[in-house]
């Protein structure tokens, strides 16, 4: 395994704008940084576990990997553009407690096509190999849910850092951040 390709490939994936990146990002402008440290402690969470249990099925899943992904995107295109629409429609004055919650941000990740696949995709190329013990895998995986949650953070950060910024172009943003996701689905099938 090439330790640099291997980290630039974790590094490039996370931190690109993504399902759960641009909702970090919309719930620390819409809900807070409070709300949204929260959805990001649920997305890092299952993040981990995505990637255990890849490591764990990877064989299986390989073999019934085409029925997975089709179910996958079908569910995730439904949830990301419900997302879609919660953002667009999101105000200020609104303070929803189901959205920006550790439960919607593990939720996500198990319906966000991006971590999937990135998932089902990093460990057979860098990390499994045939010699590959049990510590190796799992230290592998620690990295790349720490390099996860750098990407997940440095959103949250973002929607911080620029809050008085996007509170007065609030609804361009959502409107912004509605279509990115809207795009991001929508590539999940070219």
């Amino acid at each position: 395994m090439s330790t640099l390709s291997f980290l630039f490939y974790c590094f490039m994936i996370t931190f690109t704008p993504g399902p759960t990146n641009i909702v970090i990002l919309t719930t620390t402008q819409n809900y807070g940084t409070k709300k949204a440290l929260h959805y990001t402690y649920g997305s890092t969470v299952a993040f981990f576990l995505i990637l255990l249990l890849s490591a764990i099925f990877n064989t299986i899943l390989v073999n019934i990997m085409p029925n997975i992904i089709f179910t996958m995107k079908i569910i995730g295109t439904i949830y990301m553009l419900y997302l879609a629409y919660q953002i667009l429609n999101a105000s200020k004055s609104h303070n929803d407690t189901n959205y920006g919650n550790f439960t919607s941000g593990f939720v996500m990740q198990f319906l966000n096509p991006k971590v999937v696949l990135f998932c089902l995709t990093v460990l057979p190329s860098f990390v499994l190999k045939a010699d590959s013990t049990f510590n190796d895998v799992f230290l592998n995986v620690t990295i790349i849910t720490i390099i996860g949650f750098l990407a997940f953070a440095s959103w949250l950060l973002f929607g911080t850092v620029l809050k008085r910024f996007i509170d007065q172009h609030l609804k361009v943003f959502n409107v912004v951040m509605s279509m990115a996701l809207v795009m991001a689905t929508l590539l999940i099938w070219l």
